[in-house]
């Protein structure tokens, strides 16, 4: 599509927007469980554009995509009408008679921009809380996941007319395209450096933005865990889509005294989920292209290798693999895997390990398995992140109770739920002030004693 083409589309938004078409509560439910009609008609077609993508089998792409975009908006279609209402609050008395209240109304305009890595998910999640909130919506999937996309494109151009919901697709050029455009509201998932480039040509326009990056996600093993549940639970998180997850564990802290226990229980469960050749095993997915398979590639050191490493440059894969021994000077230790690729370092003194994670960069996720309370008080209370897990990983974000975004340097903003609703609304605040009386000590000339000791009176 070209500029133009964005830009004509834009325009028709605009003006859709402005009829106030969006803002009935009935329409926005109405659009949600078309849209849920719709995902669950294509439902297989979603699957089958996952495995041609990224190699996703259909019990993966339900489990993490499909079947969790149905679950986001079921709740949402559940919930529209209670987040739309207007919340009444405390007046003062000094503003009385009056009635305050906070209503949220929707941006209009909105972007949403999303990865390759969960290309369905990270789509139609943000999609049903922008629908929620009342807004229009420009859908700009990934180039990188040609068949997604083209799945998303075929069920929102069925489901909705252009100048409400429309889909872009393409590459570089489209993306430069849609943000020289004014919207209301930018949405992004991706990388951090794209990310920076979206925040500077949204400043531009002093848009508001949601920008859902990632980062180093680091997992804490003490010697107080669960070894054999740990092992089995980060090994499930880290090569789940082969480890393309924004919030897959990074990399593995384990405590010293129990790194070795720890390593072998790791193998174990490789060994378990994904059988003795995880390169033919029919579940087991691939990287998304050969740029990135080959960088990861180089992140791998045969010499530190204990598992894995093995690898099919025609299909793109990459077998689960262990790096043990690791120092923060490796290169793997150098930027965001985003691949099957587990480091794993040793640390002796709590204290410590937590003070040099307070130095690092803000990840998206951090996770601990510990059965240690005031450590766990300690890492929860004290450590910035976007979120995570006490003795699991991955599991916080499939909620729609509970926000999903990051912090610092792995984003700003959330969304799921009531607060994918609220991050798509502006909350407008109004005092609606009666007329039967007006208090006269707000009004000059200042001279009155008891006006002014009723001023200090309410001001209080």
């Amino acid at each position: 599509m070209t500029s133009t083409e964005i830009q004509t589309l834009l325009e028709q938004q605009r003006s859709y927007y402005k009829t106030g078409a969006t803002v009935s509560v009935a329409f926005r439910i109405a659009q949600l469980k078309k849209l849920y009609a719709t995902v669950k008609k294509y439902e297989a077609e979603v699957n089958a554009a996952l495995t041609a993508d990224l190699g996703k089998s259909d019990y993966e792409g339900f489990m993490c995509e499909s079947g969790l975009v149905l679950s986001e908006l079921s709740y949402m279609i559940r919930h529209t009408r209670k987040f739309a209402k207007r919340e009444t609050v405390y007046t003062p008395l000094a503003q009385f008679a009056s009635h305050s209240y906070k209503v949220p109304v929707p941006y209009g305009n909105t972007l949403i921009m999303s990865p390759w890595n969960y290309p369905f998910l990270l789509t139609i999640d943000p999609l049903a809380a922008a629908i929620s909130a009342g807004n229009t919506a420009i859908v700009k999937p990934s180039a990188y996941s040609p068949a997604t996309s083209k799945i998303i494109e075929k069920i929102l151009t069925e489901c909705f007319a252009p100048e409400y919901v429309a889909v872009v697709t393409g590459g570089r050029a489209e993306n430069t395209a849609l943000l020289d455009q004014k919207f209301d509201f930018v949405f992004f998932t991706g990388s951090q450096a794209v990310g920076k480039e979206v925040l500077r040509r949204t400043a531009e326009h002093l848009t508001p933005a949601v920008l859902e990056l990632g980062g180093k996600s680091p997992c804490i093993v003490e010697a107080s865990a669960n070894i054999p549940l740990a092992a089995k639970r980060i090994v499930f998180g880290k090569y789940l889509n082969c480890g393309q997850t924004c919030v897959a564990p990074d990399y593995v802290l384990c405590e010293r005294s129990v790194h070795d226990a720890f390593v072998a229980e790791v193998k174990k469960q490789i060994r378990l989920q994904y059988g003795d050749n995880p390169l033919e095993n029919k579940n087991y997915g691939k990287i998304i292209n050969e740029k990135h398979f080959n960088r990861l590639c180089g992140l791998i050191d045969s010499s530190k290798t204990v598992v894995g490493g093995n690898v099919n440059a025609a299909t793109n894969q990459i077998a689960p693999t262990v790096m043990d021994r690791v120092t923060e000077d490796d290169a793997v230790m150098g930027e965001e895997i985003f691949g099957p690729i587990l480091p794993i370092l040793s640390y002796d003194s709590f204290d410590e390990m937590i003070a040099q994670l307070k130095d690092k960069d803000k990840p998206l996720a951090l996770y601990l398995f510990s059965g240690n309370r005031e450590h766990i008080r300690k890492v929860t209370g004290e450590l910035s992140y976007g979120g995570g897990c006490v003795n699991d990983v991955v599991i916080h974000l499939a909620t729609s109770e509970m926000g999903f975004g990051g912090v610092g340097e792995s984003g700003m903003g959330s969304y799921h739920g009531k607060d994918g609703f609220d991050a798509f609304s502006h909350h407008k605040s109004v005092v609606d002030k009666k007329t039967w009386i007006d208090l006269p000590m707000r009004y000059q000339p200042y001279t009155s004693k008891l006006y002014e000791k009723l001023l200090h009176m309410f001001l209080k």
